[in-house]
């Protein structure tokens, strides 16, 4: 029991550091791979560059008639360069280059044919200056390998085309070395740092998340101590900080809180609902064993009562019982006014306290015909059995209720026990007094039963004196 206590919270940890390290490895790859492109892209434009400045350079050279045995190259371990003419015979290469690869062609060995004269002075026989030829303002870039003094490293070319003065087309193919040490060294550097990162990530948010977790294993340990003991009393401790852990606390406490008064409230109305039931159970046990000694002295009328008052209760817990379960009432259109009139005609003639009805009309309402009914049964029974002389019924509807006004000319109900008579059995010591037959569940039925339709239940003080209670339902529409 104790391993699975505390593996739910090890497995939270874990996968919240796996889930950590893992968006920061993807994080972490992705700008690896972004930086790697962009260096190496950086690289080659600067590359690109060089070798285009080199080209220009010996393009230049041969714009000006330089013959192609005096033109100035420069050195081939940084910048190797290859002149090819418009036939693809090789006029002139760099020294020390061994092979070449990714130019106009392959081949290191420069050809006989000359490009421009081979005087010493720069005029022709009669005196005449040659002129000057073209240099291309367009560049082609290549990659390709080249192999100076038997180094052999990857190289970025630069190829611009130039015009002798003789006439005719060269294309000069000037290299740049990429600089793939430096590439290299920051993939190593990556792959070597990007462990020790997870590794760092890794155990931060596990103790991260092993730290915010520490109040949540707190109040899991109270809960647990609690089932054990069964003390609804205890509560789980509430950390000081104001996030979604105190939160929980604080919601845990309060439904400790209402689950500790439901238990309460359940206790007593099962020892209320046995003392309830002992009193006429052990008074009709009494009246059969005499009736079986003595059958003479069977008093029947007391026998039918008791049962009659077990039966009452009986349905009464049942209602109640009902109610507690949530059960839905039906949502038949019923006329409050006619179920009223229907009550009042019948105790008119058992001579009880008599009821006057004011409000004329029709006061309908969505509901269980037979709980309203029962509602106002009860009412009615409390107002006669406290009234003087009479009893009152007002309806009205505004506002989209219809309201029920129940007074009595009675002593009333003190301002302190106005909502306590709603209470399952709760009886005052007037009322106990004056009906020992009350189980008391009466007024809690009528309350209960009001708010499942949607309403409610008060009692105030009527205008004269006395007792009065308003009921309020939904009017149907």
């Amino acid at each position: 029991m104790p391993g699975w206590r505390r593996r739910p919270f090890a497995s939270v940890r874990s996968r919240a550091a796996l889930a950590a390290t893992a968006v920061v490895a993807v994080a972490l790859v992705a700008a690896g791979l972004a930086v790697l492109l962009i260096l190496r892209g950086s690289l080659a434009r600067q590359s690109d560059l060089q070798a285009e400045v080199v080209a220009r350079e010996v393009a230049a050279q041969v714009a000006l008639g330089t013959p192609a045995a005096r033109l100035d190259l420069p050195d081939s371990e940084d910048h190797p360069v290859q002149v090819v003419d418009e036939h693809g015979r090789v006029l002139a290469v760099t020294k020390d280059l061994d092979a070449i690869s990714g130019t106009g062609s392959s081949s290191v060995t420069p050809s006989a044919a000359p490009t421009g004269r081979d005087d010493d002075d720069d005029h022709d026989d009669h005196g005449n200056d040659p002129g000057r030829g073209e240099v291309s303002t367009d560049v082609r870039y290549t990659g390709g390998r080249a192999t100076v003094d038997h180094d052999a490293a990857d190289y970025r070319f630069a190829a611009v085309e130039a015009t002798p003065p003789t006439g005719g087309t060269v294309v000069v193919y000037a290299g740049a070395r990429l600089a793939t040490q430096a590439v290299g060294s920051v993939t190593r550097a990556m792959l070597l740092g990007l462990p020790l990162l997870l590794l760092v990530v890794g155990g931060v948010t596990w103790l991260v998340t092993r730290r915010a977790l520490r109040p949540v294993e707190a109040i899991r340990a109270e809960m647990a101590a609690i089932t054990s003991a069964g003390d609804l009393a205890r509560r789980v401790p509430v950390p000081g900080s104001r996030d979604e852990v105190a939160g929980l606390a604080d919601t845990t406490n309060q439904t400790l809180g209402a689950l500790e008064r439901s238990v309460e409230r359940q206790r007593r109305f099962v020892a209320d609902a046995s003392h309830e039931l002992r009193s006429p159970l052990a008074s009709l046990r009494t009246q059969l064993e005499v009736a079986a000694a003595h059958p003479h002295l069977l008093d029947v009328d007391g026998a039918v009562q008791d049962v009659v008052r077990l039966q009452d209760l009986a349905a009464g817990l049942l209602l109640l019982a009902r109610l507690d379960a949530g059960e839905r009432p039906r949502h038949d259109r019923v006329d409050l006014g006619e179920l009223v009139r229907e009550e009042v005609a019948h105790r008119a003639a058992t001579g009880r306290v008599p009821v006057e009805v004011t409000g004329t009309g029709t006061f309908e309402v969505f509901g269980s015909a037979a709980q309203l009914e029962r509602v106002l049964g009860n009412l009615l029974d409390n107002a006669q059995r406290h009234a003087a002389s009479s009893v009152r019924v007002a309806l009205a509807a505004a506002g989209g209720r219809v309201t029920l006004r129940v007074t009595d000319d009675g002593p009333g109900v003190p301002p302190a026990d106005r909502e306590r008579i709603f209470e399952r059995f709760v009886r005052l010591d007037d009322a106990r007094a004056r009906d020992e037959g009350g189980a008391g569940l009466g007024l809690a039925i009528a309350r209960g039963v009001a708010r499942a339709h949607g309403g409610g239940l008060t009692a105030g003080e009527a205008p004269g004196g006395g007792a009065a209670f308003d009921l309020w339902l939904p009017a149907a529409r």
